[in-house]
């Protein structure tokens, strides 16, 4: 059996240990980016291997990017590599913020062609409140693969095509933004320098994926709730979007739980769109 979306603690604890598996800790703090990789060295899933946002799953900021670009392709590859993900490897990734950080590694596994990764569901406080083993030593090291994903571009949506689609007036692409409802409105932007939203997009903030403690609200609920939001709209038309393309990709997750399929991403999202001061903004509803 794999797991393609989400996996529970009870499974993943039956699994640890087996070298066709992989675990990586994806914790991480936008405003304190050292806080991830020092709560890792403190205690850390066993066999957990940890996974930088900056350092590892993005390219350095360049003037006309957002705040976590994509990974250059080789370098990437050679990371996944060098942890001996494999064709066959089974991959969880977990963080302790309900899974907004660990979904860009089951992202871009996915975007690589590689399927068999799931997000643990509940994350870091679902396996320390069922009292699951933890490993405060480094992980072992692995014997080194040659990963050879190939990146599927059409899942990806640039400013470009959005620019193209506004000036045309039409609907073809439909963005579903996951920031908070503040900050989508205008209202509040602690992070970017410009407040707002794209015009025509949508707001479905990731928090609404999940139930009070940090875990996905079933498939049935959340299909209801995006078809909802889709209003008749295909989801191969859904481009999920966030502030910088990270956190959008919970969204694209909870979709894929439905069961609604071929939603894309705007990897460069909110932070990218603003580098430009000629691209409309919206704020409010």
């Amino acid at each position: 059996m794999s797991f393609k979306t989400l996996v529970d603690c009870d499974r993943l604890a039956a699994q640890v240990g087996r070298p066709d598996w992989r675990i990586f800790d994806c914790r991480f703090d936008l405003t304190a980016p050292q806080r991830g990789e020092q709560s890792y060295a403190q205690a850390h899933l066993p066999g957990a291997f940890y996974a930088h946002l900056d350092r590892d799953l993005s390219s350095p900021i360049t003037p006309q990017s957002g705040r976590h670009p994509l990974p250059e392709l080789t370098r990437v590859r050679t990371w996944l590599g060098a942890h001996g993900v494999s064709p066959d490897t089974q991959v969880v990734v977990y963080d302790d913020t309900g899974g907004t950080m660990a979904v860009r590694l089951w992202w871009l596994l996915r975007w690589l062609g590689h399927e068999r990764v799931a997000v643990l569901d509940g994350g870091w406080q679902a396996w320390t409140q069922a009292g699951l083993p933890l490993q405060e030593t480094a992980a072992p090291e692995v014997e080194t693969v040659s990963f050879k994903g190939s990146a599927d571009w059409r899942q990806v949506v640039t400013s470009e095509a959005l620019e193209q689609q506004l000036r045309r007036g039409e609907n073809r692409l439909q963005l579903i933004d996951a920031r908070t409802r503040e900050r989508f409105r205008g209202d509040a932007e602690p992070i970017d320098p410009v407040a707002g939203h794209i015009p025509g997009a949508i707001n479905l903030p990731l928090q609404d994926n999940l139930e009070n403690d940090g875990s996905f609200k079933t498939a049935d609920t959340l299909r209801a709730m995006y078809v909802d939001a889709f209003a008749g709209q295909p989801p191969d038309s859904m481009v999920a979007m966030c502030g910088s393309g990270v956190t959008a990709c919970h969204n694209l997750l909870a979709m894929e739980v439905a069961g609604l399929h071929g939603g894309r991403l705007y990897a460069g999202s909110w932070s990218e769109w603003i580098r430009d001061p000629g691209r409309p903004v919206a704020t409010g509803d």
